[in-house]
């Protein structure tokens, strides 16, 4: 009997979810807990390489991204979620791995100094900030999973994980198998002004938004820049809003729609209304269930627990091998 395949991916403790958490990572997430062994974790460690000055405010939203996971959909039945720093075999491990990266591997990272620039505010002339690379590569080798979901801006750093297993193999004998990419399906989700959604930016309606402020939002969002009266064609394919009917109104609907709006039937405000209508029908289940989570956090706290404890014993097993492999064992 062929096993499951299994996946590891976690996200930062560092604010809500928005739109653009759910459909670029969240609904991948959803569908691959029915299919897959999952290890889904709230990178907390990852959290204090840019948020170190303040470790108390990550505290305070890891229980909060477990409710918006769970309200999303993650069931701890059929996935395991846990926390990062609760598996200390993950700083142990990152440790060995970051005896044999070599520091040009993480210099040419793509991605880090972007990060500097775009967080600029921020002191992350760290070593920790340079060295995540080699913390995500132990968040992953540590439960050899066969694939792991990413987009295509992740692809670097999932090779550079690979580079690493190869490395570690190579100088200590078979450990690591390399983790395939899973490539999350692109989903368009721009922000209320047109850009990338993000919290940086404030131009993001999240997960557990008030339905008065949600509608708010939608109200004021940029639409087609060209259509000045509403008897001017519009155009879908440029317009700010139309993705977000793609998204979360149906085909038959979503049809009519842009039909309507190239004909000149439908004014963007009404578009916004018909968009309004099919926001809540989404965000409604995911309300409903996180009012219980609210209404009990200790169940958040529990679901971490539980979920801990299973992915030490997994790791733990990963860390002993490693351990023989590197001659640490002892008398």
């Amino acid at each position: 009997m062929t096993p499951t395949p299994r996946i590891v991916s976690g996200m930062r403790p560092t604010g809500p979810l928005h739109l653009g958490h759910y459909f670029g990572v969240l609904k991948q997430w959803l569908e691959l807990q029915s299919t897959h062994h999952c290890y889904f974790f709230v990178a907390d460690w990852h959290a204090l390489t840019s948020e170190y000055h303040d470790p108390l405010r990550i505290r305070g939203f890891v229980p909060e991204l477990v409710m918006d996971w769970v309200a999303a959909g993650l069931d701890p039945a059929r996935c395991t979620i846990f926390q990062q720093s609760m598996v200390p075999e993950h700083v142990e491990l990152h440790l060995v791995l970051s005896m044999i990266t070599p520091t040009s591997w993480l210099e040419r990272n793509p991605t880090y100094k972007d990060q500097l620039q775009q967080l600029a505010e921020k002191d992350l002339t760290t070593y920790g900030f340079l060295g995540y690379p080699v913390l995500q590569a132990a968040d992953i080798l540590l439960y050899k999973p066969q694939a792991v979901p990413v987009g295509q801006d992740q692809l670097p750093h999932l090779e550079l994980t690979r580079e690493i297993a190869r490395r570690f193999n190579f100088l200590y004998g078979e450990t690591f198998p390399e983790p395939q990419a899973l490539l999350t399906p692109a989903a368009k989700c721009p922000g209320l002004d047109g850009r990338k959604m993000s919290k940086s930016y404030g131009n993001s309606i999240y997960l557990r938004e008030d339905f008065v402020d949600v509608r708010s939002k939608v109200m004021q969002m940029l639409t087609d820049a060209n259509r000045k009266r509403k008897t001017d064609p519009g155009d879908p394919n440029i317009c700010n809003l139309f993705p977000y009917h793609v998204l979360m109104t149906g085909a038959e609907d979503q049809a009519a729609i842009r039909d309507a709006c190239v004909k000149a039937e439908i004014g963007c405000v009404d578009c916004k209304k018909k968009l309004i209508e099919s926001m809540e029908a989404f965000l409604t289940p995911l309300h409903e269930r996180r009012r219980h989570l609210v209404e009990h956090p200790e169940e958040a706290w529990d679901i971490l627990e539980r979920g801990s404890a299973v992915a030490r014993e997994e790791a733990q097993r990963t860390q002993d091998e490693v351990r023989r492999h590197i001659n640490f064992l002892g008398r």
